[in-house]
Order: C-alpha cells, then sequence, then structure tokens
C-alpha cells in the first residue's frame, strides 16, 4: 500500500502535537525510506566493507523518536532530520574507531557492537564532517543542501520544500558547495 506523503506529514503533525497512536501508525511508513537512505549511503563506500544499515537506522529513529521537542514540519523535514543524524553516528562512530586506531582509551559508542565501519573510510568521513562544519559556518544552507542530497538522498525539489527556498536555488548552492567541498578535501589531502 502507498501512502501519499501528505499522509505522512500529517501522522508527523499528529506526533508533534503528542499523539502516541500516530507514531505507532508512522513507523512503517517511514522505516522503508529510511532504509533506502541508510544503504544510499552505505553503496558509497568502497567494496568489502561490512556495515549493517539495520544498526544505522535503527540508531537514527532511537534519536528522533527520543527528541524532546518534536515539531515536524513535513515529511521532507522529518527524513532531513534523519539524514542529520545518520551523518552524527557514522562520524561519532568513524572518530571513536579513529582514536582507538591510534592506541587512544576504548570509547564507547551506542551502536550495536556488530556495526563496522571500514577504517578506510573513517578518516574520510571525518574529513568530509569537518569540511562540511567549515561550509555551514560560512553558508549554513549550502551545508544543509550537501546534507540533505548526500546523506538523505533527497531530491532538489525536497530540499527546496525543507529550507523554504526554489529548487533553482538549490541547485545552484549544490553546485557551488560540492565545489568549495572539492577543493577543501583536496587541499586537507595534501596537508
Amino acid at each position: 500500500m502507498e501512502t501519499s506523503a501528505s499522509s505522512v506529514s500529517q501522522l508527523l503533525q499528529r506526533w508533534s502535537e503528542g499523539d502516541r497512536g500516530a507514531l505507532d501508525q508512522l513507523t512503517p511508513l517511514v522505516y522503508a525510506e529510511l532504509r533506502r537512505m541508510a544503504r544510499r549511503y552505505m553503496n558509497q563506500q568502497p567494496a568489502g566493507h561490512t556495515l549493517q544499515t539495520t544498526a544505522l537506522i535503527h540508531e537514527a529513529y532511537l534519536r528522533l523518536v527520543g527528541q524532546e521537542e518534536k515539531h515536524w514540519e513535513n515529511r521532507a523535514h522529518f527524513f532531513g532530520v534523519a539524514a542529520q543524524a545518520m551523518r552524527h553516528i557514522l562520524v561519532d562512530y568513524a572518530r571513536a574507531r579513529k582514536v582507538a586506531k591510534r592506541g587512544g582509551g576504548a570509547h564507547q559508542v551506542s551502536l550495536d557492537e556488530a556495526l563496522v565501519v571500514s577504517p578506510e573510510r573513517d578518516d574520510d568521513l571525518v574529513a568530509l564532517n569537518d569540511a562540511l562544519t567549515a561550509l555551514a559556518a560560512l553558508d549554513q544552507r549550502q551545508s544543509q543542501i550537501v546534507e540533505l542530497r548526500f546523506f538523505g538522498g533527497l531530491t532538489e525539489e525536497e530540499i527546496g520544500e525543507v529550507l523554504k527556498v526554489s529548487t533553482r536555488t538549490v541547485r545552484s548552492d549544490w553546485r557551488l558547495a560540492r565545489s568549495w567541498l572539492l577543493r577543501e578535501l583536496d587541499k586537507n589531502s595534501q596537508e
């Protein structure tokens, strides 16, 4: 049964207003999309890594459900926040692995122990996160567009809806942000 974006948005609104039953109805509707988002990111990883998509989805979902203040404007906003949560989970995990790899003390993360990320990709993920953080200091919207598109897999139209800008603005900001990030990542890799 296909559910419209407006149905999901209505359930999100009811959940924001405290209707626990709306969350129960919403969960099966958004789970498939959360899985798609997580898989999209995992597909960008090199062959041979082992990352359990399910653990990432569950951790992101727990963060979303556990937020004290929930004000979901619509479906696209919810998935934008979900993309951000997944990014933070992956970066936290990569940083923890980097600390352990360098002989630091054990650093616990909330993901299942079965969640394994390729050590070679840890540095890339941390570098991307650092570059996105630097970009956010220069242009918050461009940083959000990269996050929503790269981590969230949202379309230009959905990103425009989340950020309340035109698709043309999203497209232009995406080009600028992508160029800036490539230069920044290239500069950092040469240091």
